[in-house]
Formats: C-alpha cells, sequence, structure tokens
C-alpha cells in the first residue's frame, strides 16, 4: 500500500523527456502561431500576441512536468496564479479560441501524449483554416450607412435614386435632417443600402459626389 502511495505522489520524468515534451510544444505552438497569422480577420493585428501563442504553449507544458501528480505542487501554483492581475482585455473571441486551444495543446504535450498534440493540432487547425476560408457564419452581403449632404435648393426631389438602383441591390431612406444658415440650407439624408458588389461602393460615392449641390458623401460599414 506504501508502494502504491509513493508512486501515485511521486513523477519521474527525465531530462530527455522534458526536452522532448518541450520541442513538441515548441511546433504545434509555430503551427498554431502561424494559423492565427492567416486566418486572423480583424482590424489590429498583434505580432506580440502571434508570439505569445508559441509562449503560452511551451510554458503550459512546463507547468504541467512541475506539478506532474503532485497535489501539494498543484495547490501551490492555484495559490501562486491568484496573486497576478491580468489586466489585458481579450477583445476578440477568435483571440480567447487560440488561446485555449494552445493551452489544450501545452497540456497534452506536458504530460508527454505526442499523438494526441501533433494529432489534435493538426485536426483542430484543419477545421479552423476551413471555417475561416468558407467564412459560413457571415451574411451573404454586407448592409452599409450611406450619408449624403446636400444643398436643397440645388437638388431637385429624389435625386440618387437612379445611382442607388444602379449599384444597390437595396437601399431605404431611414433619415433626414435639415440644417438651416444664412448662405443655403442643407439636408443631410441616411440611408442603408445593400451593394450588388463591395467594389462598387467607391464608384458610387464618385458619382454621388459628381452631383451638383452634394458637398459631402460617406459611407460607413462595421469590419467584419
Amino acid at each position: 500500500m506504501e508502494e502504491h502511495l509513493q508512486q501515485l505522489f511521486t513523477f519521474s520524468l527525465t531530462v530527455r523527456e522534458a526536452v522532448a515534451n518541450i520541442l513538441i510544444a515548441l511546433i504545434c505552438g509555430i503551427a498554431i502561431a502561424l494559423l492565427y497569422r492567416i486566418t486572423y480577420r480583424g482590424v489590429s493585428y498583434s505580432a506580440s500576441f502571434t508570439n505569445s501563442i508559441i509562449m503560452l504553449t511551451m510554458i503550459t507544458a512546463l507547468v504541467i512536468m512541475v506539478i506532474g501528480n503532485n497535489v501539494a505542487r498543484a495547490f501551490g501554483l492555484v495559490g501562486a496564479m491568484s496573486i497576478i492581475r491580468f489586466r489585458t482585455a481579450v477583445k476578440d473571441s477568435q483571440d480567447i479560441m487560440f488561446i485555449f486551444f494552445s493551452l489544450g495543446i501545452g497540456l497534452a504535450a506536458g504530460v508527454g501524449l505526442y499523438a494526441v498534440t501533433l494529432a489534435s493540432t493538426l485536426l483542430i487547425g484543419t477545421a479552423i483554416f476551413i471555417t475561416s476560408k468558407i467564412n459560413y457564419s457571415s451574411p451573404p452581403k454586407r448592409e452599409f450607412l450611406l450619408q449624403i449632404v446636400y444643398i436643397d435648393d440645388m437638388i431637385g426631389e429624389n435625386p440618387f435614386q437612379q445611382i442607388l438602383k444602379k449599384h444597390c441591390s437595396k437601399n431605404k431612406l431611414v433619415n433626414l435632417k435639415g440644417t438651416e444658415s444664412e448662405e443655403s440650407d442643407t439636408i443631410e439624408a441616411s440611408y442603408y443600402i445593400r451593394l450588388k458588389s463591395e467594389d462598387l461602393g467607391q464608384i458610387m460615392v464618385s458619382e454621388v459626389k459628381a452631383l451638383t449641390g452634394v458637398t459631402s458623401v460617406n459611407l460607413f460599414f462595421d469590419e467584419n
């Protein structure tokens, strides 16, 4: 019974095994970081976060090797980690997914499950790559907000419909706001539009700007 208890609380790890675990974690961490760079679709790419993915995978493997099956070390690590305050806010859900991905691979590498580590990196990475390329969750067409400011006296009734019908599959007037001044009265018209092709946005804006009496044209959209 005593021998069984000693084996339960004793974790033997050679230097060769430890180095192998760290190297496997490094290789998989680099693969995850490259996948993150390829599939990133946000507006503020962070090179430091990409490097952190590699380090996180290796550090997780190291932590698991240090803990082993020692319960005292596990509770000690929890106490030590509770002292650290993490103040960096992760805004993108994709970043959170990659953090958990690297943590899971680091855990598998740390306990020496090389087949699980490599297979999981390959399979999960392939799934992430395919879903990012297919982009099935995005709507087929994005809606834009078009704001046009024009001088009321120089524009006839409904002057933009011909241009909007030419470039948009859908357009809807959602707001009209007028301002008065000593020189002239201006009106700000806001439309929700859906372009037939997103490449037509710049052409449409140029054509609307070319109309007599139009002072400014703005096209707004949210980055997916």
